[in-house]
């Protein structure tokens, strides 16, 4: 998941007049987000579609377990698997919440993923206090050999390295600096992966990003900076089996729909698959209007998925929570109006809105 930073609250912040397509009925932007579908699952499709799980709401709330339970094929944990949960020091595994998703999709025959093996968020203080290389190399190799081995068999696929690439990059080499970056520099991402496949030797490993879909020099030079990790990892021969799409779209930003499928085609011609790993839609600026807003939500998340499918279908596509009722999005974008956020398949009450007809019709997931 994308940690957001006060510059990018900020672009939200601007003038949304062009979003709503002046003058274009409500009932043109429904038929508009889902008209172009039919023809992308025109031949028969399975997708496996996804969600991210809060450990805690799974225990206490047994309508959104049931949710899950229908509407998904993979879960995946959103923080149950990250260090800070993880690690509450440098001796101990706390593997409660984690086990906990992984028995409640077991029990629901529902597929599962890993998230995040070396992320620069979410890392307690007493791993960020780390300063020595072989310290670190060691802490990083052994993290991941523990977690992954715990779950191997069953959880499928990895993220292994998660959001590397600063927000604003001057070039494609430039990496987002934190403890492994610090301490490893560039090797920490060939570090990760190679502990990952060792404890692993099956399982999909991914590299991760967000930001990668829009249009502008910074989003470009993020696209420039992924291939070239992928590049640097498949040439050394380290396994890494696909890029994962995380899908976090802006209401008010344009899809670089050229950019993005020139860089998905570099993706495809290095013979990694594609997944959208966090796929949501950030409403902040949108109408207070349910209606309107949730077919402007499902257009920007069609436009998003038709344009990686005309390159290359997605392996699988997951949204990061299920619900309104339990989303990231008003921590960092609460909405001036005072209404709810809406940038899930389900609502608040957990009934399907337009974003689920889109990901079910593009998917082939009809619950």
């Amino acid at each position: 998941m994308m940690k957001t930073s006060s510059n990018r609250r900020a672009i939200l912040k601007g003038a949304m007049g062009g979003i709503l397509g002046m003058g274009t009925p409500l009932a043109g932007i429904l038929g508009s987000a889902l008209d172009g579908l039919p023809a992308m699952a025109a031949a028969p499709r399975k997708i496996p579609f996804g969600a991210a799980v809060r450990g805690g709401a799974l225990t206490a709330d047994a309508a959104y377990g049931a949710a899950l339970a229908e509407r998904c094929r993979l879960l995946v944990p959103e923080g149950g698997l990250k260090w800070a949960v993880l690690r509450p020091n440098r001796e101990t595994f706390d593997f409660g919440e984690a086990d906990q998703i992984a028995a409640f999709a077991r029990r629901n025959g529902l597929g599962l993923r890993g998230h995040t093996l070396a992320w620069y968020g979410a890392m307690p203080a007493w791993a960020e206090a780390i300063t020595s290389r072989v310290e670190a190399e060691w802490m990083l190799t052994s993290h991941i050999e523990t977690v992954v081995s715990r779950y191997r068999g069953f959880i499928g696929s990895w993220d292994v390295v998660n959001e590397p690439m600063p927000d604003k990059p001057a070039s494609p080499q430039d990496l987002r600096h934190f403890v492994w970056s610090k301490t490893l520099g560039a090797d920490y991402i060939p570090i990760a992966f190679k502990a990952a496949h060792a404890a692993d030797p099956a399982a999909q490993l991914v590299l991760n990003e967000y930001d990668v879909e829009f249009v502008g020099q910074r989003f470009a030079m993020r696209r420039a900076g992924i291939l070239a990790i992928a590049r640097s990892l498949l040439d050394r021969g380290i396994p890494i089996h696909a890029i994962g799409l995380q899908g976090h779209l802006f209401a008010d930003r344009a899809i670089d729909r050229d950019g993005l499928q020139s860089f998905l085609r570099e993706i495809k011609a290095m013979k990694l698959d594609v997944l959208v790993t966090e796929l949501d839609v950030i409403d902040f600026g949108l109408p207070t209007d349910f209606a309107t807003r949730d077919a402007l939500i499902a257009k920007k998340a069609t436009d998003f998925l038709q344009a990686v499918d005309e390159v290359t279908p997605p392996s699988a596509v997951l949204t990061w929570g299920i619900t309104d009722r339990y989303t990231w999005v008003p921590i960092y974008f609460t909405r001036p109006d005072g209404t709810a956020n809406r940038p899930l398949p389900l609502d608040s009450d957990l009934r399907p809105k337009p974003l689920m007809s889109v990901i079910e019709r593009f998917t082939g997931n009809a619950s």
